[in-house]
């Protein structure tokens, strides 16, 4: 059985079509990346998923559960977690208290027993000596890699990240990929968002790619990369390609 199943979803804006009977599946321990054109439906998709969104048709399934139009979303929630583009990190409270937040406040579980957790992710990544001060002392990549935490400590069954590096300067880059690396390493159920396209063909288990709400394709990443078999995934690729362009004088 997969760990997520999505199931001729359908969710449109002003009667305009964003996901169209819309269906795919991701197993346990998988890492998927789904790329794609702006507005194709990609960031809509996980927002869906996590219940952000409604949909109008269709089902959405969590290890076996259906959770789309669940009245409870706050628990479903829980077990998925979210890294967005923005960070949404509490400025009024230190680095570990916005990762004690959830797990503590929603979870009811030890705070001693979270704080040492915490305190090992975030030496993990670079951080534990961040622990204490606020966010705004933080670069991006370094508030990124704390959202990332925050999620990781509520044990999450699926991780969904929807474009978390697309604010970064390109130095802060290389930090929040590298975290997401060492989590497909662990096997960590993952969702991802990016136009990172090295970074795609690096992560992924298996690239999806989405135009106008469908899926036109899906192969593993060696395959999507070198040898796309539509047409449509062959235009969007080149734009990706600058080899031999050659500065005219």
């Amino acid at each position: 059985m997969a760990l997520l199943e999505i199931k001729n979803i359908t969710k449109t804006y002003n009667g305009n079509p964003i996901l169209n009977n819309f269906s795919m599946t991701v197993d346990k321990g998988e890492v998927i990346v789904i790329v794609g054109p702006s507005g194709c439906g990609k960031s809509t998709l996980l927002r869906c998923i996590n219940g952000l969104e409604t949909i109008e048709n269709g089902e959405i399934f969590l290890d076996g559960e259906k959770i789309s139009g669940k009245k409870d979303m706050h628990l479903i929630r829980q077990k998925i977690g979210m890294g967005f583009q923005s960070y949404d990190l509490f400025p009024n409270m230190t680095v570990l208290n916005n990762i004690l937040l959830g797990p503590v406040k929603a979870q009811k579980r030890s705070k001693n027993d979270v704080t040492e957790e915490a305190e090992l992710l975030l030496k993990r990544v670079g951080l534990l000596d961040k622990k204490n001060v606020f966010p705004r002392t933080l670069s991006g990549g370094q508030k990124q890699r704390v959202a990332i935490i925050r999620s990781l400590c509520m044990h999450p069954e699926i991780m969904l990240f929807d474009e978390v590096t697309a604010a970064l300067d390109p130095e802060m880059i290389r930090e929040v990929l590298d975290v997401m690396i060492d989590l497909a390493k662990e096997g960590k159920t993952m969702l991802i968002v990016t136009h990172q396209m090295e970074f795609a063909r690096a992560i992924a288990d298996r690239v999806i790619f989405i135009d106008e709400g469908t899926i036109v394709e899906e192969d593993k990443p060696e395959i999507f990369f070198t040898n796309p078999a539509t047409q449509r995934a062959k235009e969007f690729l080149k734009v990706f390609h600058f080899d031999n362009v050659k500065k005219n004088n």
